[in-house]
């Protein structure tokens, strides 16, 4: 008899080694927020961010909606804050607005950590007592979800902290042991034909990365590394805002309404820009970030290119090895990197938007019940990044993992990798 999955093919773990990395990856959100106090965690800057409190207790819910409410027997101390914590999962019941998690002073920090203690120490006992078959693939979805918010926990403090006049930082910068200029920009060529992308079906993925299908790939190339903040300077000085041959039309309208002439967080004189490090003087060599698929496409014609579809990025990242500046080395900032790969930097510093839309892979099928509206509702209005950033988890990302935004957002770690037709 197989064992039940939800549709992701996860290998069966011994219940100790599943709980140790459910405790390890749960306790890794909690040492993110660690150097917040508690009035940070309850700011929320704009609609599209949360505060650090509310990731802490949405993921918390996550588990125990997901896997502790699994058993009919299991009733949640505190039952309202099934509607304080949903975020989107309109089938298992309404949520308190998005715009409106800043206004959630209550619960307060010390109640959130208490919950997740308790939720923690039932799911690590449900792991290792095994007499669900579906929990293994349950946990590391859970996981893997609780992944992507240390990631927002990180970028929406980054964008709170900015609004703030003291612009205090997050966490003290870990010095460069030597100072690392860009290698020269070139292009890597590619040939056209017959390639397969998507996930193949081994380990994790989320639905959205499969199933794995042949694609056709024209002739071209893709550049050797992300576009540098001196490279998207010379944009920024050579008129690149004030141009709208340069732009989509709804890109030029943003520009307009919001009067845009710089990356989010430089400052006005180009010299400086905010980090989750406090203010620093812009490294010219490093890659270039806080920016929308607007600039990145805008930037990319001024340069006489165009940005790469996720074919074109798939196919060429799949041969190299995960590795890169990650959340792991608690830089949390991009940086210049050598390397003697005919590619570089396909992984970490930052998100690269590509030209694709996101839009559903031939034979997509979303997980089934609630989970059904983790991915594929959203595949409307937003466009296709890959590669991770400084603020992703390294055992977090993939050559297939399809990152997705708004064409407008601006306070993800995005930056910009140039292609080009041949």
């Amino acid at each position: 008899m197989s064992t039940p999955t939800l549709g992701l093919d996860i290998a069966p773990e011994a219940g100790s080694d599943l709980a140790h990395r459910f405790l390890r990856i749960r306790r890794r959100s909690t040492e993110l927020a660690a150097p917040l106090s508690p009035e940070d965690t309850v700011i929320q800057s704009m609609p599209d961010a949360s505060p650090a409190k509310w990731h802490l207790a949405h993921t918390t819910w996550f588990f125990e909606h997901f896997v502790l409410g699994r058993d009919a027997d299991y009733e949640p101390r505190h039952p309202e804050w099934h509607y304080l914590f949903n975020s989107y999962y309109q089938s298992v019941g309404p949520m308190h607005a998005r715009p409106h998690r800043g206004m959630l002073t209550r619960p307060g920090l010390d109640e959130v950590l208490a919950y997740r203690g308790r939720v923690d120490e039932a799911v690590a006992e449900r792991i290792v007592r095994g007499d669900d078959a579906m929990l293994p693939s349950l946990i590391e979805l859970g996981v893997q979800h609780e992944q992507q918010h240390q990631e927002l926990l990180l970028t929406d403090i980054k964008h709170a902290f900015a609004q703030n006049p003291l612009e205090p930082a997050y966490a003290p910068e870990i010095a460069h042991a030597v100072p690392v200029v860009a290698q020269p920009l070139r292009h890597v060529p590619f040939d056209e034909g017959v390639v397969k992308i998507g996930h193949e079906g081994t380990g994790f993925a989320f639905d959205n990365e499969g199933p794995r299908h042949r694609a056709y790939r024209q002739a071209g190339a893709i550049a050797n590394r992300p576009v540098t903040n001196a490279e998207y300077m010379a944009f920024v000085r050579d008129g690149g805002y004030r141009d709208p041959l340069l732009w989509l039309s709804d890109g030029w309208a943003r520009v307009q309404e919001e009067h845009w002439f710089r990356p989010l967080y430089w400052d006005d004189a180009l010299e400086t820009e905010f980090t989750l490090h406090g203010r620093r003087e812009i490294d010219p060599h490093a890659p270039v970030c806080h920016l929308s698929y607007f600039e990145a496409d805008a930037f990319a014609r001024w340069a006489g290119a165009r940005l790469p579809t996720e074919v074109e990025w798939e196919t060429m990242a799949s041969e190299l090895p995960v590795r890169g500046n990650l959340q792991d080395n608690g830089v949390f900032q991009p940086r210049a990197t050598s390397f003697e790969t005919t590619l570089g930097q396909m992984y970490g510093d930052v998100w690269e938007w590509t030209m694709s839309p996101y839009v559903s892979y031939p034979g997509f099928r979303p997980l089934a019940g609630a989970l059904g509206e983790y991915n594929g509702k959203f595949m409307n209005g937003q466009w296709v990044l890959r590669g991770g950033s400084c603020a992703t988890p390294a055992d977090h990302i993939r050559a297939t993992y399809r990152n997705f935004f708004p064409p407008h957002a601006r306070w993800q770690f995005a930056g910009i990798r140039l292609g080009n037709d041949r």
